[in-house]
């Protein structure tokens, strides 16, 4: 891992390097994605069995899950297993429920109305990999928030296993959720049979949730058609730490981001070169234990950096200018950093706040801007799944108080009909 000195020039290079992994998806996967898209447009779900018999080798055992098959999933699934995903849907739920926006009416005295209607989704659309990378938590990240803004209807879609059934992990976490229906379909063919909808497969008016390179070129080529949560990128932590920090600790957690993907980043920024030195021996000790050592060694050689700066200050500096995915603050009082932080997904402060935690247990949601595009970007949330609609009711008095403005503007715009719906009423 390498050990890079805030000079003003070579972090600023090594950071212009990492930028470089949100480049443009590579245009075979684009070309194969769309030929997918267009052919599941035209052929539906005939295009989209045909795809699973090439891609995952056999058809599925069914193609929409029986409602008996997800509910003995559950019954029958390990109660530790069990119980640790119904205290995380606790958390998660609870969290969740604060960001619940309300609508408004605002009447006047004059008479006139107006107001904001808030509504869940009628259709949301759940994409949950299957195969080697299942992930049950991306269930619950996903689904709770969605049922708690009132969507009407969630469908998952999942990769079949090699032998044709379902995950059981992830058919648990659905039956928690109250995901209504769940069909074996991966791949690009399901995000678009998801978006257009099928003989079978509902259509829908949002996909969320993570998929390799064919499901994230896919929903970014069908935005449009349907909404989506994000175009994800390579998953990224950012700690920033000081000569208080554990260095047991800082290594585990940035080991943590690189187990993902071999383009996975991440960074450290400290004050203290003892403890990047310390950080950096210690990756080599924890690493020969872990399982996805070779992935750990790939990313971090790849993308990944301890940068010592010179102050707290500079330390948040840098991290405001990364605007990562996952930022921790192992520094004393960090607290005293928080509103200092303006760009990050979501930021985990203390020795014992580590990643994971965000990933799986605490509540906040781990759907979360990359690349950089925390600047700008939201984690995924309940007002992820809602829509807003607005209304007006006015009086023929407070209409008439208001028409010479609102006819000046209009004719000044060049839009003589629109300035001629209102002196239609008047004359």
């Amino acid at each position: 891992m390498k050990k890079i000195f805030a000079n003003g020039t070579d972090e600023k290079l090594f950071l212009e390097e990492l930028g470089k992994r949100a480049g443009e998806t590579n245009k075979k996967v684009t070309e194969t994605v769309s030929a997918i898209i267009e052919d599941v447009r035209a052929n539906g779900d005939t295009a989209v069995k045909n795809y699973t018999l090439k891609f995952d080798g056999n058809l599925s055992q069914y193609y929409e899950v029986p409602r008996e098959v997800i509910n003995d999933a559950l019954t029958e699934a390990d109660q530790e297993f069990v119980d640790a995903l119904l205290n995380a849907q606790e958390n998660i739920a609870d969290f969740h429920n604060r960001q619940v926006e309300q609508g408004f009416i605002n009447a006047k005295a004059d008479g006139c109305i107006m107001g904001q209607k808030v509504r869940g989704l009628t259709r949301v659309g759940l994409y949950v990999p299957g195969g080697t990378a299942a992930y049950p938590s991306s269930v619950l990240m996903n689904a709770i928030p969605a049922k708690i803004a009132g969507v009407k209807e969630i469908i998952m879609v999942t990769p079949p296993k090699k032998d044709g059934t379902p995950n059981k992990d992830i058919l648990v976490a659905a039956a928690i959720c109250g995901v209504d229906r769940v069909f074996l379909s991966g791949g690009a063919q399901a995000i678009a049979a998801l978006a257009y909808g099928t003989e079978e497969i509902p259509k829908c008016d949002k996909i969320v949730g993570p998929g390799n390179i064919y499901v994230a070129t896919a929903k970014k080529l069908l935005y449009g058609v349907v909404d989506i949560d994000m175009i994800a990128g390579p998953s990224e932590i950012l700690v920033i730490a000081d000569d208080t920090a554990d260095p047991k600790f800082a290594a585990a957690d940035l080991m943590s981001q690189a187990e993902h993907d071999v383009i996975a980043s991440s960074i450290m920024v400290t004050t203290s070169e003892k403890l990047a030195d310390a950080t950096i021996a210690e990756i080599e000790r924890q690493k020969e234990y872990l399982s996805r050592k070779e992935i750990i060694e790939k990313s971090l050689d790849g993308y990944g950096a301890i940068i010592i700066a010179d102050s707290r200050e500079k330390c948040v500096e840098l991290a405001n200018e990364i605007a990562p995915e996952h930022l921790e603050v192992l520094m004393e009082n960090p607290f005293e950093l928080l509103g200092s932080i303006e760009n990050a997904g979501s930021v985990f402060l203390g020795n014992y706040a580590s990643e994971p935690l965000g990933d799986y247990y605490a509540g906040p949601n781990h759907v979360l801007p990359t690349s950089g595009t925390a600047r700008f970007f939201s984690p995924l949330g309940v007002a992820s799944f809602t829509k807003r609609m607005s209304y007006t009711y006015y009086t023929e008095d407070a209409l008439r108080a208001a028409k010479d403005d609102i006819v000046l503007i209009a004719e000044r715009e060049g839009l003589t009909a629109h300035a001629n719906a209102i002196k239609v009423r008047f004359e």
